[in-house]
């Protein structure tokens, strides 16, 4: 992985081929601004305007983005929120599926989110229990485990409902 520390962004902005994320928590950080005014009944809006940025211009040089969100129904009022901001994700060239929980109960899942960077490298990041992101990453180049977090990711993305056709419940 070569010196220094590793940056997850810098890893996704020099993808190659794909860059694929499990996400498999009912909530993340519940502080954003956006949610807070998505809770008190505003639009809840929220500038992803530097992720859909880093997207884009990955989609332009041939990257493929997927992401599979793993939720419990009825889903949680964050898990809402994100399904409404998603949309920017999907402008962005990103792809999105959603698979319900219970759909989920026979796929062996990590205990982390992750990400897989061109098949090659998977960083696992780690949340607190509120959902707060704690900035623990763990990365990955091991052969075996890359491959078992590409299956995994497969076997979800095979059974769950694209953006458009998954409505919140």
């Amino acid at each position: 992985m070569g010196h220094g520390e590793v940056d997850l962004l810098d890893l996704l902005r020099g993808a190659r081929r794909s860059a694929v994320h499990l996400e498999m928590r009912e909530t993340y950080d519940t502080s954003v601004a956006g949610f807070q005014d998505f809770l008190a009944g505003g639009p809840g809006d929220y500038d992803m305007s530097s992720w859909t940025k880093l997207v884009a211009e990955g989609v332009a040089r041939g990257v493929r983005f997927r992401r599979a969100r793993v939720v419990s129904e009825p889903v949680t009022d964050y898990i809402r929120w994100e399904h409404m901001l998603t949309t920017h994700n999907i402008e962005a060239g990103e792809e999105v599926r959603w698979l319900p929980r219970r759909q989920a109960f026979d796929l062996l899942l990590p205990g982390a989110d992750f990400w897989i960077i061109d098949g090659r490298l998977v960083a696992f990041n780690f949340s607190a229990g509120d959902g707060a992101d704690t900035g623990e990453e763990e990365f990955s180049s091991d052969p075996d485990l890359v491959a078992r977090c590409v299956a995994t990711f497969e076997h979800v993305w095979e059974r769950a409902t694209p953006h458009a056709d998954y409505a919140v419940r």
